[in-house]
């Protein structure tokens, strides 16, 4: 079921981002056509659509298509993925959280009767790493208080690396974006002066075109690089969360193996 939400987001975005590369496109071939003379009615055009529009997401879209499409390409694949990995790692996190004060309660009931297959059932039927800890350290009950303290220590490393999976993709696609966006500026300011030696001449009119696109990519680069950051910020302070109910509930589990004189 994540895997098929995260295909379906993915399909989604890049229908999107293919749609407005297209824009780019056409963009760009009828901008060539316009001469320097109209630039100034343009202008106003643009700013009275603008303001017609009154909305942050039209002026945030008009702005990525007057980018360069090589870059701003290469600035939306990595807000695409990295969104995947983000709401892939929410989506499984949120699955992997489970009330543990209920879960050591069924746990402690079916101890105080004896049943420590029940107990064991108990965690097999609860979905999260809390729970297939707590069931290694009642496989290990029978071999004393330090077999399931190691159990719990072993097992819930492989769960650490679990939950973690992924977390290098994202930091990854935080690093690159803007990385991408400066890369952008630098050659559209290259550009920008190659132009100025072709016309020999130092008119705004000749280098504003090719500096604004230059740090359109930056701006865009630093954009994806934030709102990722904000959804890394959140899935670690989540694998935190999940991290200590686990220590807690490792703890209480040899507490309550204890009382039950489990161990012999």
């Amino acid at each position: 079921m994540r895997k098929l939400l995260a295909l379906l987001l993915v399909m989604g975005l890049a229908v999107f981002s293919s749609s407005v590369v297209y824009a780019q496109q056409s963009t760009g071939d009828e901008q060539t056509e316009v001469l320097l003379a109209q630039a100034s009615s343009d202008q106003a055009a643009d700013s009275s659509s603008d303001s017609a529009d009154g909305s942050g997401f039209q002026l945030l879209k008009k702005y990525f298509i007057d980018g360069d499409w090589r870059f701003m390409s290469f600035v939306l694949v990595c807000l695409i993925l990295g969104l995947a990995f983000c709401i892939e790692r929410i989506i499984t996190l949120n699955i992997a959280t489970v009330n543990t004060d209920k879960l050591l309660a069924r746990i402690d009931e079916n101890l105080k009767n004896g049943d420590m297959e029940g107990a064991m059932e108990v965690c097999k039927s609860t979905q999260g790493p809390t729970a297939s800890i707590l069931y290694e350290g009642l496989k290990s009950a029978k071999d004393g208080p330090e077999a399931v303290e190691k159990a719990i220590v072993s097992y819930g490393g492989v769960q650490m690396g679990l939950l973690e999976r992924g977390l290098v993709w994202i930091s990854l696609f935080i690093a690159i974006a803007p990385m991408l966006g400066f890369m952008g500026t630098v050659i559209g300011m290259i550009q920008a002066f190659d132009r100025i030696e072709a016309v020999g001449d130092l008119s705004p009119s000749v280098v504003a075109g090719g500096i604004k696109v230059a740090l359109l990519t930056t701006v865009f680069g630093l954009i994806v690089a934030i709102i990722l950051q904000i959804f890394y910020n959140y899935i670690v302070n989540k694998i935190d969360t999940i991290v200590n109910k686990m220590e807690d509930a490792s703890i209480a589990l040899v507490d309550i193996l204890t009382d039950n004189n489990v161990f012999k």
